[in-house]
């Protein structure tokens, strides 16, 4: 299958942000022993990266919007470049903080603005696949640069991991100016109207799908190391190859998720993905003693939470027709909105002394209830055109 090189420059700039927002949780009691202070203190950088996100997202979006795409990109990698640059250099615990709130600022807003443009590039009937095709750049980061670049940052210094970050972002740059072609910006709308969206139900559904539903597999991932050392029993040396395993998975299920997505159409793919979580957690929690099924469940597990990234934003813009910019950016919020609540709620039997498999199943019961809110997403709003209809009507009452 021929790559259609505009899309390479988004798949660079989700390169360096997967790597940039992964790599640092396997380098806090590096980070920690330069900076002096406690390894919880060094996660509170994790905290802080994931609130820019949720912030910046919707600030930079509503008043970029009526730009062109394309210098919006580079404004964005520009910003992410510089600020993960100054991480490298940052002298301070209370520094680094704000440097590194400053780099999740275009974090969601940089995704955003491409998952609008990759697909306006796509062919009709292909904008899954090409959203798909941006989100390989953070599953290859998942799969290849974490684990290379936590070795280089362990081994020599943590403060090369953001140097790295900051020459892909550079590169980004490059490849958005040459080969990201111009775009007409939306001169017929501010601030206020891209924010009308939240208006719409349809539009809290498929946030509510994102939060809940995928946030059950953030039980499974927050604690996949105690998981597969204690539970499973492999050697803690080992668990670099466990999380290469889960980061191929990523890779697969993203632009499988995409074809299928095109092809059964986004809710359908969106409601089986969930279903299918819900088993896999099942799996993890019953079988994870059994070494040879974690390995497959992990595999499993890691293109599952890939899988649903195309599908969900092609709803989110079909819910949000007139704001598609502001609604792709709200997903980012809602990913990592999943991230921090599959965290917390798959911690608290922990808290409890459970055995480490019993996150996954709060995972469950999260997909479970993602699940049924998908089932009445396509309920009330189905697969067809009269449902674009539909939201265009609402959304010209809103206005």
């Amino acid at each position: 299958m021929k790559i259609d090189k505009r899309i390479i420059p988004l798949a660079i700039g989700g390169l360096g942000i997967g790597t940039t927002e992964f790599t640092v949780m396997g380098l806090l009691p590096d980070i920690a022993k330069t900076l002096q202070i406690t390894i919880p203190q060094a996660g509170h950088l994790i905290s802080a990266y994931a609130m820019g996100v949720v912030i910046g997202a919707p600030i930079l979006i509503g008043y970029s919007v009526k730009f062109p795409p394309k210098k919006v990109l580079i404004a964005f990698m520009i910003l992410f470049t510089l600020f993960n640059g100054l991480s490298a250099i940052a002298p301070n615990y209370t520094t680094m903080l704000i440097i590194r709130f400053m780099s999740g600022l275009p974090h969601g807003a940089f995704f955003g603005v491409g998952t609008v443009v990759a697909s306006k590039m796509a062919g009709k009937g292909k904008e899954a696949f090409y959203i798909s095709m941006m989100f390989t750049g953070l599953t290859v980061a998942n799969l290849a640069m974490v684990p290379l670049v936590t070795y280089i940052g362990h081994t020599y210094h943590w403060r090369l991991y953001f140097a790295i970050v900051a020459v892909i972002g550079v590169f980004a740059l490059l490849f958005l100016k040459l080969w990201l072609p111009n775009m007409a910006a939306n001169q017929n709308t501010h601030f206020l109207e891209e924010l009308k969206f939240l208006k719409n139900k349809q539009s809290w559904l498929v946030l509510a799908i994102t939060a809940i539903g995928f946030g059950g597999l953030f039980t499974w991932l927050s604690y996949i190391t105690p998981l597969m050392t204690v539970i499973s029993g492999v050697p803690g040396s080992q668990m670099a190859y466990v999380m290469v395993l889960a980061g191929a998975g990523m890779v697969v299920g993203n632009l499988v998720g995409g074809i299928v997505s095109d092809k059964l159409g986004p809710e359908k793919t969106c409601a089986l993905l969930i279903f299918l979580m819900m088993i896999s957690l099942g799996g993890v929690f019953f079988l994870s003693e059994h070494q040879n099924m974690a390995f497959i469940l992990t595999f499993m597990c890691g293109a599952l939470s890939m899988s649903i990234a195309a599908p969900i934003n092609i709803m989110m813009m079909k819910a949000a027709p007139k704001s598609e910019m502001m609604a792709a950016a709200f997903m980012q919020a809602g990913f990592n909105i999943a991230n921090a609540m599959g965290a917390f709620l798959g911690g608290i039997p922990l808290e409890y002394g459970l055995p480490y498999n019993y996150p996954s199943l709060v995972g469950v019961g999260m997909t479970l209830i993602g699940f049924v809110i998908s089932i009445r997403y396509m309920y009330l709003y189905g697969t067809g055109t009269s449902d674009e209809k539909e939201i265009e009507e609402c959304v010209s009452c809103d206005q």
